[in-house]
């Protein structure tokens, strides 16, 4: 009981309390979950403050939170609806830490995933880095799912050009060579995030290997409920392995 009612503290009241971490347990997020139809998953990749949760947070609820930040353990979960056509497309979209530490914790999320997206700081030249080194993860492991590399924060470089640290033309080159789509976006202004998610969702809903099924979307409710029990016990468990 003790354990539990820490968990609920961790995961509802915390976040709630201090804006800096109200996106690092949403186990409101994941609740709901359990009761919406999936049609496919995607996964956010990338360096630890490259700006994932912020990407998110503008594309599903159009908002944007203001430092300091706190890295998000273990991976948040969060369903946004795209109309496509006459059908309605819903999106299961996991944030997953960036932590170097969580990188062996964050193949569980990206497994199955019909698109990455796979962000980078276009002020930081290392994270692009990192980039490559999911990529890598990606092809290896996840060879039918669809890549999108993204360039964050370009409300900075838009301000003071000099802050630019990656060439667009340069990661265009790389992206081309990996057969991925290209963005740069801003999730303080939402320049482009709505185009990166649109476009996502247009190439899932495209594709030959992606059908949309009612048994498969069954199966995704029906299976959800355990890995939702999981999911709280490893995310209480890693928040327990931070603090130490």
């Amino acid at each position: 009981m003790i354990l539990y009612i820490l968990y609920v503290y961790i995961n509802i009241i915390l976040p709630i309390s201090l804006a800096d971490s109200f996106y690092c347990f949403d186990l409101l997020a994941l609740l709901t979950m359990s009761a919406q139809r999936v049609d496919a998953k995607v996964v956010m990749l990338g360096k630890e403050y490259v700006g994932k949760t912020s990407l998110v947070e503008r594309f599903a609820h159009n908002r944007f939170f203001f430092g300091p930040y706190q890295n998000t353990i273990g991976a948040a979960f969060v369903a946004r609806q795209i109309q496509m056509g006459d059908k309605v497309l819903t999106l299961g979209i996991w944030d997953t830490a960036g932590s170097e530490r969580y990188e062996a914790m964050s193949r569980i999320y990206y497994r199955g995933a019909k698109g990455a997206i796979v962000c980078y700081d276009l002020t930081d030249r290392s994270s692009f880095l990192r980039v490559k080194f999911w990529v890598e993860e990606l092809q290896k492991c996840e060879e039918h799912c669809k890549i999108y590399l993204c360039g964050t924060k370009s409300d900075l470089i838009e301000t003071d050009r000099t802050m630019r640290q990656m060439d667009y033309h340069d990661v265009q080159d790389y992206a081309e060579e990996i057969k991925a789509e290209l963005f740069e976006t801003s999730s303080k202004t939402g320049k482009n995030v709505d185009e990166l998610f649109q476009k996502v969702a247009e190439d899932i809903y495209n594709s030959t290997t992606f059908q949309l099924m009612t048994g498969e979307s069954a199966f995704i409710s029906s299976s959800v409920g355990g890995f939702l029990r999981f999911h709280m016990l490893f995310n209480w468990a890693l928040f327990n392995c931070s603090l130490m």
